[in-house]
């Protein structure tokens, strides 16, 4: 039979082969892995990111899918490989039978029909092979994605989330943009580059190294200036892709830089879109379309700036690769048509010499042209470490003492200055008991509401220790209402199902908005539905609803009228009377619902008074 290989024994032989160039991968894998991260800037920014998901609890599994994926890129290298055979075989059994065809020899012609007949029966089993494995192999990468995307959200998430970090950040001395496209575009865009780069470049390594023997046993000597090179056509091959590597190198290295402007200024040009939309109204009523439609224009003509830098720099960045995959084409062709023409090679060793070159060209052109990929990926992988550092900044921010009590609200020398270092109160000593309510006053910049978000663990500028009910609430001047039903928005922080229907009824009705009652399981953005003064009443509905054992109110009545104000105070004071309160307010009219005054002088100085004006 015209065959290049034993075919009957390929199974064995692949199964060997397939077995010991796995063991070797993934040895080889893990030792560069190592290194890289270890000894890169971007690897060890990896290792911030997520080096926890390859050796914490979910080591097992990540590797798991990792040792999975690497076995598929060995068996897909392997079939590549059997494919260049069998193409050798076909097209060598029609070489020799357009031979004997003019010769009439029948029997020649038959033993070539069968060889091209076993060709194509072996081209269907490893087509076979390679189907199962092309769906296994996507079917594995896509569930080792979303598992690693699952963590890795779920991780930044988290150091987003804890101790304040998403407020806190804004008192570290590098604030990050756009924590939101981070956590939810670049974590995606990071995982998928990283599997795409890592398997792609385990897959070149090993083309290399299988597809080189076969073009080493069909490369012929080349004669060159009077120098004969032995087997030239691998040392031609691997000079060829050197100088295409370097020069892409040295096009594409900018790309890398303005990959990562080009995300901050898109990012930047989303944010005002998304601010413009949040704050509609505001902007409208003040006419101020001109103005932001210059702001808007300005940051996108940045953006355009930025691209065209892209484009042009990316525009000589393929042309280069596709002038280098064009030269590569016809390069093998005419090294071995000599040798063809010779008679010292059959059709399918010129085929055969071809797929090889092209197999290896494009494995050590794989990261000449995945440098484009490469240098999304650094940047992807440097605002997602830029995030990460930001949160443990923020983590390590200094925060006032805090202590859990039952039903008592303690301030033991407390301190809150300014970014700048400047005390607004120095040394507060406060202990309110089940029923007390204060009014905080002072003149505008001397500390009020800056005390309350040192009391809630917000202001880093601060000393001292606070003892608070583990349910203590902190209402702003316009409360947060989160995405979802008004049932969920009224109940907010706690879940809708600790609420029964007629408790959140009442609890409206007595807030006076009672006609949102049928709304309940209406899902809307209620911020830009209600009005500030609903708003503020909702708030003061969960505090009926969640009967905390302490509230802090800043300004929480500021968008309702005098009437309304003395009403949802009195609910308060009636509903629980055991309610410990404490407010901030620039009218006098809410005074008269505390039972003491906190006076502050805004330089550090204090004094706590009983509030005359207030009812027995």
């Amino acid at each position: 039979m015209l065959a290049t290989r034993d075919w009957s024994d390929v199974l064995a032989e692949s199964a060997r082969w397939v077995l010991i160039a796995f063991a070797c991968t993934c040895v080889t894998f893990l030792v560069c892995a190592v290194v890289l991260l270890r000894t890169t800037k971007w690897g060890k920014q990896f290792r911030r990111v997520t080096g926890a998901y390859f050796t914490g609890r979910t080591a097992l599994r990540s590797c798991a899918y990792a040792a999975a994926l690497l076995f598929s890129a060995v068996l897909m290298v392997r079939v590549q490989v059997l494919l260049s055979y069998q193409g050798n075989d076909m097209f060598t059994a029609l070489q020799k039978a357009a031979e004997v065809m003019g010769r009439a020899d029948q029997v020649a012609l038959d033993a070539a029909q069968r060889a091209f007949v076993h060709s194509l029966a072996m081209f269907g089993l490893l087509a076979v092979v390679d189907i199962a494995r092309t769906q296994l192999d996507f079917f594995l990468g896509q569930h080792f994605e979303i598992d690693w995307r699952r963590w890795l959200t779920e991780h930044v998430s988290t150091a987003w989330i804890d101790d304040r970090a998403y407020y806190r950040t804004r008192f570290i001395d590098d604030p990050i943009d756009n924590p939101d496209q981070r956590i939810q575009q670049d974590v995606g865009d990071m995982i998928s580059s990283t599997r795409a780069l890592s398997l792609g470049a385990v897959t070149a390594v090993l083309s290399v190294v299988s597809f080189t023997k076969i073009l080493w046993e069909l490369s012929a000597p080349l004669g060159l200036f009077g120098i004969e090179i032995p087997r030239a056509m691998v040392f031609l091959l691997f000079t060829f892709v050197l100088i295409a590597t370097s020069g892409a190198f040295w096009i594409g290295r900018p790309l890398i830089r303005l990959g990562f402007d080009y995300q901050a200024a898109t990012a930047h040009f989303r944010y005002a879109l998304v601010r413009l939309r949040d704050n509609a109204e505001r902007v409208a009523f003040y006419r101020g379309e001109a103005t932001e439609k210059r702001s808007l224009l300005t940051l996108f003509t940045k953006v355009l700036s930025i691209y065209h830098g892209l484009v042009l720099r990316t525009t000589w960045f393929i042309g280069w690769n596709q002038a280098a995959n064009e030269v590569a084409v016809i390069l093998p062709w005419l090294l071995q048509s000599p040798q063809f023409f010779a008679g010292k090679l059959t059709l399918g060793d010129v085929q055969q010499t071809t797929a090889a070159f092209g197999h290896i060209q494009n494995s050590l052109s794989f990261f000449r042209n995945s440098y484009r990929d490469f240098a999304a990926f650094r940047a992807t992988l440097m605002r997602l470490d830029g995030l990460r550092k930001a949160c443990a900044q923020a983590h390590e921010l200094p925060a006032i003492g805090a202590r859990t009590l039952d039903d008592a609200v303690e301030l033991d020398k407390v301190m809150v200055a300014r970014p700048d270092g400047n005390v607004l109160i120095a040394d507060l000593r406060l202990r309110l008991r089940a029923g007390d309510a204060v009014v905080i006053k002072g003149r505008s910049g001397s500390g009020k509401t800056t005390l309350l978000r040192a009391i809630a663990e917000l202001w880093p500028y601060t000393s001292g220790i606070a003892g608070l009910p583990a349910d203590a609430m902190f209402l702003s001047q316009l409360p947060y209402l989160p995405l979802g039903d008004l049932r969920s928005a009224a109940t907010y922080p706690a879940t809708p199902d600790k609420t029964t229907d007629a408790a959140l009824g009442a609890a409206l009705a007595k807030v006076r908005l009672d006609h949102l009652v049928p709304r309940l399981d209406e899902t809307a953005d209620w911020a830009s539905i209600l009005s500030p003064g609903e708003q503020q009443r909702l708030a003061f509905a969960r505090i009926i609803l969640l009967r905390p054992a302490a509230a802090f109110l800043d300004e929480a009545t500021s968008a309702v009228d005098e009437e309304l104000e003395f009403a949802l105070y009195r609910l308060i004071r009636t509903d629980l009377p055991d309610l410990i309160v404490v407010s901030t307010a620039h009218r006098a009219t809410v005074d008269q619902h505390h039972t003491a005054r906190l006076v502050l002088d805004g330089v550090g100085g204090w004094s706590l008074e009983p509030n005359k004006g207030a009812p027995a």
